[in-house]
């Protein structure tokens, strides 16, 4: 091969590997999400009247404002209050509840009040699988396009467990979490548990003073205390039981099922039950669905505090409850929940606040305050790690730990509370403006404070973060006024939670930190690939070379020797 071939390749090979690592070297182009492709949801639910959210009086009751944009159903309140047997029929409908869901009846001790109080509970699958199509039904979102399977307690309700025919979303009354439940003590109580699922379960009234036998129901053949392995038999598919107590003392109780707990109570089968101080009159509301706050608060509870929240903290291990999407058959989910599924390897992957992830926490369970108030919050942690609840700028005072009063002068006033599972906590948050327990009007956070308690299957922002907003800061929805512009309406979008789109790239007008487009030139690889094969090439030019110029190169290499031995013997003769 001429030597002038020899040299040209090696000149294209350089121009070639020149330009192609300056193609390489180009930053690519920043690509940015546009909104238009985004499906936004409303930021508050378009199905509920902004005439809930207002202070009125049905069937007598005096129902307090919710400023929330997605407030309970006031005829819900006045039904739960006064007892399903003793509403008007219009009431009832609009309730949505069974006329015997809650059956009032028996002033006993004559102050003006009933003290014989029937609960009819259901249990209800949220998001499980059907035989009919690919798909989940009853519906419940916990946050924008996230449906976790779930299993939950729900009062006895009337028509479909869907919204209606066309509708695949759960009925308002059928979701996480379980109902709040509320009596007096000295109330006579039986809570039905009517079980509609197909799987045995049992309620425990945790922390609620209860016989251990319930002697007074079917002569005494089944326990009252929920447990298969001391207590009582299983409550089978189809089957009814009634757990029957007379409470003496008063607090922020906890009811779950105790059947297979490790699963069942992570499934959702588990809520507040709050014992109140008896007070003459004292009409309680028997019921708060969804939790958040109470519009109907008991005499004692008025006679001290401004408003009352209850809050109930919950988290999920994706891995259990998509056990339920899988199969439509009970034996493969038993088996799989309860001899496969191992707990001990389990992570926590959705947070939830009253059984919502943020953005939905902001509908409906906002603390929504005015300064120098004291507001009652009762707290729950009904998952399975610890908590630590963390509130911007407030410092509130834990008066009670697990439905016991704590000493006055030993109660803790702090800005994180940590709650064990089954924990519970009320607090007194007062919004006085004195450096302490207030630093004045604003939108303030408060959350869980392990970073991951703000997550949604490990996207943030979610979890169980909520806001504690004044009056001042909230907008004609009852959503907060956010500060300098910030946009909330991105996380009411399913592209979030499903990571597709870049969230600092709106922050400066360029999206300096939008998504990184297709790098221009060569990929990486197929430019090592090139490079090995040119290499290559080179390599045998050159061996090429050597052996077609073999007999030149021996030829010099005999001469330059023989001129070596030349000169080697003229310096010996001389």
């Amino acid at each position: 091969m001429p030597i002038r071939y020899f040299i040209a390749i090696l000149a294209f090979s350089s121009i070639f590997f020149a330009v192609n690592t300056q193609a390489s070297l180009k930053l690519p182009a920043t690509v940015k999400v546009d909104p238009a492709a985004l499906e936004f949801e409303p930021m508050c639910d378009p199905k509920i009247s902004p005439s809930w959210r207002k202070a009125q009086v049905i069937e007598g009751v005096k129902i307090e404002a919710s400023e929330q944009c997605s407030p309970d159903n006031p005829h819900l309140i006045a039904a739960v209050v006064k007892g399903t047997n003793n509403v008007s029929m219009d009431t009832l409908m609009k309730s949505g509840l069974s006329p015997d869901a809650i059956i009032k009846t028996d002033d006993i001790d004559g102050d003006g009040d009933p003290d014989r109080i029937t609960i009819k509970l259901e249990i209800i699958e949220l998001n499980g699988r059907t035989p009919d199509f690919e798909g989940v039904i009853p519906t419940f979102d916990i946050a924008p396009g996230i449906q976790p399977g779930a299993w939950v307690f729900a009062p006895k309700t009337s028509g479909m467990s869907t919204e209606n025919f066309e509708s695949l979303r759960a009925n308002s009354l059928l979701r996480l979490p379980s109902p709040v439940i509320r009596v007096e003590v000295g109330d006579i109580v039986q809570i039905v548990l009517e079980n509609t699922h197909y799987f045995p379960h049992t309620i425990h009234l945790h922390g609620v003073d209860h016989p251990f036998s319930h002697h007074e129901y079917n002569g005494g053949k089944y326990g009252n205390d929920g447990v298969p392995q001391t207590s009582e038999i299983n409550l089978m598919p189809g089957e009814r039981r009634v757990y029957e107590i007379q409470p003496r003392q008063p607090g922020t109780m906890f009811y779950h099922c105790h059947v297979q707990t490790h699963t069942h109570l992570a499934m959702g089968l588990a809520g507040m039950i709050i014992v109140e101080e008896n007070r003459p009159n004292n009409w309680l509301q028997t019921l708060n669905v969804g939790g958040g706050k109470v519009r109907h608060p008991s005499v004692a509870i008025k006679e001290q505090f401004d408003q009352e929240y209850d809050l109930q903290y919950h988290a999920m291990d994706k891995e259990l409850h998509e056990i339920i999407q899988k199969y439509n058959d009970p034996r493969l989910i038993a088996r799989d929940m309860n001899r496969r599924y191992d707990l001990t390897d389990s992570t926590e992957d959705y947070f939830t606040l009253n059984g919502l992830s943020f953005p939905y926490t902001l509908r409906e369970s906002m603390i929504i305050a005015e300064p120098n108030q004291k507001i009652k919050l009762r707290m729950l942690n009904s998952g399975g790690e610890m908590v630590a609840i963390h509130t911007h700028g407030h410092k509130a005072t834990i008066t009670h730990y697990d439905g016991v009063e704590h000493n006055p002068a030993a109660q803790i006033t702090r800005d994180v509370f940590d709650m064990a599972p089954a924990q519970r906590l009320d607090l007194t948050l007062n919004t006085t403006n004195d450096g302490l327990h207030n630093y004045g009007e604003g939108a303030w956070l408060f959350h869980d404070h392990r970073e991951k308690g703000i997550t949604t299957d490990g996207m943030s922002e979610g979890g169980s973060m909520s806001m504690i907003a004044y009056k001042s800061y909230l907008n004609e929805l009852g959503l907060p006024k956010v500060a300098h512009g910030i946009d909330l309406s991105v996380f009411f979008t399913k592209e979030y939670y499903q990571r597709r789109i870049p969230i600092w790239q709106d922050l400066d007008q360029t999206s300096s930190l939008g998504a990184a487009g297709v790098r221009s030139g060569m990929d990486s690889e197929t430019r090592t690939t090139m490079l090995n094969l040119v290499s290559g090439f080179l390599v045998g030019i050159l061996i090429y070379l050597v052996i077609a110029r073999r007999q030149q190169a021996k030829a010099a290499m005999t001469s330059a020797i023989s001129r070596l031995k030349g000169l080697k013997g003229s310096k010996a003769n001389d």
